[in-house]
């Protein structure tokens, strides 16, 4: 099984309840959702979200529109999403797709280049998001097995590693094999994640001018080149700049 697992909640810092947001004739989450189901490669997909009662609302909106999901704690989500691959009953052999709710334009050919290039065999941790960046923020794809989530789980213990549930993936290269999905070209300085005000208004506009079409990659990318004002947006905001608070409370954990 290649189970894919978005994480979402309603408790963003920068913008809150983003992921019911509209856009579309649907809210973000389920513009994601839809898109997620055209991959290929996957076969079930799964919300990962908090018991926190600002939830509730998110919890509803997917019981309403018949999407299964999880809830678990909200700062430690690497046991969230132990425990919602579990409650899915994930075998030790089974591929679990990282993805977050901030990425309403992933591309669902990306996530199959990822996800194949793990069940090719020979890596325990396939990611298109690690540094130096070569895709857009919010085409962030990363693939491991249940069992080494199980043993992350079990073994990390930094409070960045807790949060970000891959960051003891690919911060101990002694202890899994890992390769990084780079993109042919660097198209880094492109923003297509849901994480500002800023975010919206582009993705907004992405959505408007593709209304009723599939688009790919690419052409949100021509687009965005065609239409320098828009691209402007949030050219702005630091790629990852989320990372910040938790690598703090590393400092002080040491």
């Amino acid at each position: 099984m290649v189970l894919a697992i978005v994480q979402a909640r309603m408790g963003a810092t920068r913008l809150p309840g983003k992921v019911l947001l509209p856009l579309g004739e649907s809210t973000a989450l389920e513009a994601e959702l839809a898109r997620v189901r055209r991959a290929k490669t996957v076969d079930k997909i799964l919300v990962a979200t908090t018991t926190e009662a600002k939830d509730n609302e998110l919890a509803e909106h997917l019981k309403k529109i018949g999407q299964g999901f999880y809830r678990g704690s909200e700062n430690d989500v690497l046991d969230r999403y132990y425990r919602a691959a579990k409650s899915a009953g994930a075998k030790d052999e089974d591929a679990i797709v990282r993805l977050t709710a901030d990425c309403p334009v992933i591309d669902p050919a990306v996530i199959d280049e990822v996800v194949g290039k793990y069940l090719q065999g020979g890596y325990d941790f396939v990611s298109n998001s690690l540094e130096p960046y070569s895709y857009p923020d919010g085409m962030d794809t990363e693939v491991f097995s249940f069992e080494n989530l199980e043993r992350a789980a079990r073994e990390a213990t930094m409070p960045s590693h807790r949060e970000h549930v891959t960051f003891y993936f690919w911060q101990n290269p002694d202890k899994f094999k890992i390769y990084y999905r780079k993109y042919e070209k660097d198209l880094s300085k492109y923003r297509l994640t849901l994480d500002t005000p800023e975010d919206y208004e582009l993705i907004k506009s992405v959505y408007e001018h593709f209304i009723d079409k599939d688009f790919d990659m690419q052409e949100v990318i021509t687009f965005l080149d065609q239409h320098p004002d828009i691209k402007k947006i949030n050219a702005s905001i630091a790629h990852n700049a989320g990372w910040q608070p938790s690598l703090e409370k590393d400092k002080k954990f040491k």
